[in-house]
């Protein structure tokens, strides 16, 4: 996923920003692209600039400037995260630009050379630097300048966790590091502390996140018997909100997380970017090619705890991918039965080294390859959903409407799983309510069901 939901743009955006705006405030408006890191980095922003006395509009025309915090991972986020830019000079002419692209700041004013001001990805103080300098500050002391709640940008019952910036892996495609720097764990205590705060502010699910979870404060201490990702699941489980775990890396103490999903204190969900199968694909991205011990260790996990759903994100069309080894891949995928399936045709990235790479594929060969991978997962993710008909199971309600409640299993993260929809008796439910469903049909990638 490249951008977050549409309906995060200031101009639809679903912040809490409920408080009426007194006079003479100044507002500041935000649009968050990227990945739900980004969206974290965005809610510390506002909540910075919340508590300096500053309004949050939902609306270009509001603001008194704009912030455009920026993906830079791929050359089409780029070319997005330029669109964004472009509209927000347009809607608003007074543009702060962030993020991930704004590592590359001649890149960005080259295009746009109106912006304010371009900072780079989760430099807090330059963006509030800006801001100052665009937008002075007016704090009324009787309302401001009090420790606020966090302003958020997701729905009020789930919060994205960051426990960590950077990744110390060297993937040939990817040139997060250059852009983020290497692992730097947040301390235990402190991820902790917002937890428990959001928790008693009324969050149900904690959705934590980072580029490399598995390594958790490998950066600061050694690795012992628990792992600290463990202990830190464990302690999150305490807590009594659902917590699930994105981006883990399959290193060898993976194993430890799963016994606590088998006791229920963390979601029986692993989010896993296994990117390809083939050995010799997986040597040319610089990742670890061990694609039949990965499936023993799938194997195991599902031991352990029967429920357990995977979801991962592969690459096609990577330069020197043959047939033979998509194929593998594919059968991989077969043997695999992965819950959650995404995939992404590859495309050069300006400063990664997979550029440099000989045997490039065309881009009719990427496509139809994508197409035969998608349609492989799809039937996968027809055959596993259509298993859970007749099922009971605990769901919690993200969206209520006059027609049905949108809701999501405990082995669907949202805006990239799929939905369990309630069409009878939905009406007095209410977003962030868990209840108990039982599943009487299924599609490809969603479930229906009726309140148990």
């Amino acid at each position: 996923m490249t951008t977050n939901p549409p309906d995060l743009r200031p101009d639809l955006a679903r912040a809490c920003l409920t408080e009426a705006r007194r006079a003479d405030q100044p507002t500041i408006g935000m649009v968050s692209l990227g990945c739900p890191k980004a969206l974290v980095d965005s809610e510390r922003i506002l909540t910075r600039l919340r508590a300096e006395g500053y309004g949050i509009s939902p609306e270009y025309a509001g603001a008194d400037a704009v912030i455009v915090n920026t993906c830079g991972f791929l050359d089409s986020a780029k070319a997005e995260s330029l669109d964004a830019i472009g509209e927000a000079l347009k809607e608003n002419g007074r543009v702060i630009v962030t993020g991930c692209l704004g590592a590359e700041p001649d890149y960005i004013t080259g295009t746009h050379p109106k912006v304010l001001a371009v900072t780079g990805p989760h430099q807090y103080e330059q963006v509030l630097d800006a801001v100052h300098a665009a937008v002075p500050p007016a704090p009324d002391p009787f309302v401001d300048l009090l420790p606020a709640s966090g302003v958020t940008l997701t729905p009020r019952h789930y919060s994205y966790l960051k426990i960590s910036e950077g990744c110390n892996h060297k993937c040939r495609f990817c040139i997060i590091p250059d852009m983020r720097g290497k692992l730097a764990s947040r301390p235990h205590r402190a991820v902790m502390r917002e937890a428990e705060k959001l928790v008693e502010a009324g969050v149900r699910e904690l959705l934590v996140i980072s580029q490399d979870t598995s390594a958790y404060l490998t950066d600061a201490e050694r690795l012992g018997e628990e792992a600290p990702i463990t202990r830190l699941a464990r302690d999150l489980g305490s807590l009594g909100a659902w917590v699930r775990l994105h981006y883990v890396y399959p290193y060898p103490h993976v194993r430890q997380l799963i016994p606590l999903m088998a006791e229920g204190l963390v979601l029986p969900y692993l989010d896993i970017p296994f990117q390809h199968a083939h050995p010799e694909t997986l040597r040319r991205m610089a990742r670890p090619a061990a694609a039949a011990r990965t499936l023993d260790e799938i194997a195991a996990w599902r031991k352990v705890c029967p429920d357990l759903a995977l979801r991962s994100t592969f690459i096609v069309g990577y330069p020197g991918e043959t047939e033979e080894e998509f194929q593998t891949l594919l059968d991989w995928l077969e043997e695999a039965r992965l819950d959650r399936v995404g995939c992404f045709k590859y495309e050069n990235v300006a400063g990664a080294r997979s550029n440099a790479l000989p045997d490039h594929v065309p881009e009719e060969v990427k496509a139809d390859r994508w197409n035969r991978f998608m349609e492989k997962a799809q039937a996968i993710s027809e055959a596993k959903l259509a298993a859970r008909v007749g099922q009971r199971m605990e769901v919690i309600v993200d969206l209520v409407e006059d027609d049905a409640a949108t809701c999501r299993t405990k082995a669907d993260a949202p805006e990239i799983d799929g939905c369990l929809f309630i069409d009878e008796g939905h009406e007095r439910l209410s977003p962030g309510d868990i209840v108990t469903v039982e599943v009487d049909e299924a599609g490809e990638y969603d479930l229906w069901g009726r309140i148990a």
